[in-house]
């Protein structure tokens, strides 16, 4: 695709795992992020990639199909990574000058702005040291009051619907709110549909990535 001169590409959102139903929640969620004469924010599945991004193998996959898309996508002003794990950072970094957002990286550095202590709600325990590791890497460890996972087998698709994941999102965040956490981010590009009811029932900010991604990502298109 091409895009004229004059005009802003549109801002990619890349699901990385096949779950249309996350994509959905992701258009939901930065819905009111659109705006005459600004640029239009496209939210798109890799149909190819897992049901959910929770193992390193998913992670690796992810990143070359992740890459391969926006390769094919030149038009874009901007790549925003909607999984939490962020597959293939450094990979789409290597291959565009655009700029490319982890929405790990955006949603911790947006709770970093909001309070001294921040919390994670993970989907599985599984995929802690993985994110772990990268706030190690941010150098944002020492500001952690802890990562919690959700209680029971609720999957990634599951996680921003129904009544069980709001029970156990809500479990996990008064887990993290009792630690210390002045804020607390969802681990999820999926958990986005229970961020509003969370935050009022908490009483502290609880961060969608995939929003504070997608705000980096128009800061920069419009500057």
């Amino acid at each position: 695709m091409s895009t004229p001169k004059n005009m802003i590409g549109p801002i990619l959102v890349i699901n990385p795992n096949s779950s249309e139903s996350v994509t959905e929640g992701l258009r939901e969620a930065v819905a009111g992020m659109q705006f005459p004469g600004g640029p239009v924010i496209e939210c798109i599945t890799i149909r190819q990639g897992p049901p959910g991004v929770v193992t390193q193998r998913h992670v690796d996959e992810a990143s070359l199909r992740t890459a391969d898309l926006i390769e094919s996508r030149s038009d874009a002003s901007a790549y925003v990574l909607a999984c939490y794990s962020q597959p293939g950072l450094d990979l789409a970094r290597s291959i565009t000058t655009k700029p490319v957002y982890g929405i790990q990286d955006a949603g911790v550095l947006s709770a970093l702005a909001l309070a001294d202590l921040f919390g994670v709600i993970a989907v599985a325990e599984g995929s802690i040291p993985r994110h772990l590791r990268n706030l190690r890497r941010l150098g944002v460890d020492g500001r952690l009051s802890g990562e919690v996972a959700l209680e029971g087998s609720i999957s990634v698709a599951e996680s921003g619907h129904g009544e069980e994941s709001y029970s156990a999102l809500l479990k996990a965040g008064t887990k993290l709110r009792q630690m210390g956490a002045g804020a607390v981010v969802l681990g999820c590009a999926g958990m986005s549909g229970h961020r509003r009811r969370l935050e009022k029932e908490l009483g502290i900010r609880v961060i969608d990535p995939t929003q504070a991604a997608v705000a980096m990502a128009l800061g920069a298109v419009l500057t």
